[in-house]
């Protein structure tokens, strides 16, 4: 991995998955996190953003600037995924001395993405691992916002119909599929994205998972604690069927943090238009792979198929150290 500074901002809804991808960030010496951004998502605005604060504050930077964003979709009502996160997002373990909301910044989110973006053009990777609402209203406030990004990392979206909260949906495009309409069809800065089956194919054994967080670290004791709640729907059989390619235990914000962190992760990748079904009954939210070129496109996503998995497993390793 190069050992040239990388500028990351990065928009999170944060649950579980989230917080091990931010993790796994600050542990990376070469790169500086500008800013982290919060969307209502896995859970609600407010419980984001104690997430983000409480994370960083594990990990001892707490001086990383988090700004508060969108609470609600651009359209409809906001959908959480508090049966599988917690009602908190992070599990339901709460801590006493964890940091409070009167630690945000008082800027807007979307003003700071802005802001930042504009103060380093051509130099910032922006990741997103949650609904894509503030990305969605940057762009509808700056319309030159996406030219200053050096490139995007989504985690969300599905490439074979494949969803995970309904039929066809993942849940990050479902929860905002009018934004992720705007993204992708208003971006034009390289974009990778790590959908619902790429994350389910790179999945990792639960006896690497169970010896990953038994280190007895501090982190690897957060991490313990606040997936335990969602083991217990990951684990099971039910769960284990529903996955692509069977059980296993999957960090699917972590392989877009992991791809924008260092590009070799990835290892193939299908380059083609994409956009997502923002009408349809049963498809609502399902994102479009267009391999016959037919909405003639200019801009082509990359979406990940490949990964190198010891290269994604270091970097799980280092985040928890």
């Amino acid at each position: 991995m190069s050992l040239q500074k990388k500028l990351l901002l990065i928009d999170v809804d944060c649950g579980t998955d989230d917080a091990q991808a931010i993790m796994m960030a600050i542990a990376v010496p070469n790169v500086e996190i500008l800013g982290i951004t919060c969307v209502g998502g896995n859970t609600p605005l407010d419980n984001v953003c104690k997430n983000v604060l409480r994370v960083i504050q594990v990990c001892n930077r707490s001086d990383i600037p988090v700004f508060r964003g969108a609470s609600k979709p651009v359209l409809g009502e906001a959908i959480h995924a508090s049966y599988f996160h917690g009602v908190d997002g992070l599990g339901d373990v709460p801590d006493s001395k964890a940091p409070g909301l009167d630690h945000m910044q008082k800027e807007h989110a979307v003003d700071a993405l802005i802001r930042i973006v504009s103060e380093h053009p051509g130099q910032v990777s922006m990741v997103a691992t949650g609904p894509l609402t503030n990305l969605a209203l940057a762009v509808r406030m700056d319309p030159n916002f996406p030219k200053k990004l050096k490139s995007l990392h989504i985690m969300g979206g599905n490439m074979e119909s494949r969803g995970n909260t309904t039929a066809c949906g993942e849940f990050n495009f479902l929860a905002d599929p009018e934004g992720a309409f705007i993204v992708l069809n208003e971006f034009a800065c390289p974009t990778y994205i790590a959908t619902w089956e790429h994350s389910c194919r790179h999945k990792l054994s639960w006896e690497w998972y169970d010896q990953w967080v038994n280190k007895g670290t501090k982190k690897s004791d957060f991490i313990k604690r606040i997936y335990a709640h969602s083991l217990q729907y990951s684990r099971s059989e039910k769960e284990g069927k529903a996955l692509v390619a069977g059980p296993g235990f999957v960090p699917c914000d972590s392989y877009a943090m992991a791809a924008a962190i260092d590009e070799s992760t990835v290892t193939d990748f299908i380059e083609c238009g994409v956009t997502v079904e923002i009408c349809g009954k049963f498809t609502r939210g399902m994102m479009v792979l267009d391999l016959i070129d037919d909405l003639k496109k200019k801009h082509k996503a990359r979406v990940m198929t490949g990964c190198d998995m010891g290269k994604f497993i270091a970097l799980l390793e280092a985040s928890i150290q």
